[in-house]
């Protein structure tokens, strides 16, 4: 494991990229200010699933294909971007919820969980900033260097649980007044469509 000092500097970073908004966060403070807690919590729970995804790429290697190999890194970008943009439209046709729909959230706790998870996971430049960022707190010398990699990558998927928590339940104290206001969740709706939009855009023209 890295040195105390680096390991603090490490955790401190992790929370404060967990913090920053982001196409995540923001996701799941849309949702749970619209559908509640339950709803967002779920949907945190599957986006630092997809975490250990690319956590896992990075130690065997598959991140480095990535960069490495221009056609699977098109694929992965094309079927992110695609994943998104359906994530988009489901945004804008959803229907405003009103107090008698009990803020339940209109798909089941699967379907939530999958939904984080595959948002996560379809984004190849997750995967490439692991590969960037952690080696850089892995003292080689010390040996088991995937092991090392493997404990910063779920430090920092438990650094982002506790943020995206964090954000779910701040969110969805909005939800009593949103249930009384259509043209409010219609924002909130546009606006996570808009999130999705942009992200699939600046998906597509990236570069490994």
């Amino acid at each position: 494991m890295p040195v105390t000092g680096d390991l603090s500097i490490f955790i401190l970073t992790s929370i404060l990229l967990a913090i920053a908004p982001g196409p995540d966060n923001l996701y799941v403070l849309t949702q749970s200010a619209l559908y509640g807690v339950r709803t967002g919590a779920i949907l945190t729970l599957g986006l630092c699933s997809g975490l250990i995804i690319h956590i896992m790429a990075v130690v065997i290697g598959i991140a480095t294909l990535l960069t490495t190999t221009p056609v699977a890194f098109i694929l992965v970008k094309v079927i992110g971007a695609s994943y998104l943009l359906y994530l988009a439209w489901r945004a804008l046709k959803a229907q405003p919820i009103s107090a008698l729909t009990d803020k339940r959230s209109p798909h089941n706790a699967i379907a939530l969980f999958r939904t984080g998870f595959l948002m996560n996971v379809s984004n190849p430049k997750v995967a490439i900033f692991f590969l960037a960022f952690l080696p850089q707190f892995v003292h080689a010398d010390k040996g088991h260097v995937s092991l090392q990699i493997l404990c910063l990558g779920l430090i920092f998927m438990a650094s982002a649980l506790l943020v995206f928590f964090v954000v779910a339940m701040s969110a969805a104290k909005l939800g009593n007044w949103l249930i009384r206001s259509s043209y409010a969740q219609s924002v909130l709706h546009t606006l996570t469509a808009v999130i999705f939009i942009l992200l699939a855009g600046r998906l597509l023209f990236t570069q490994p």
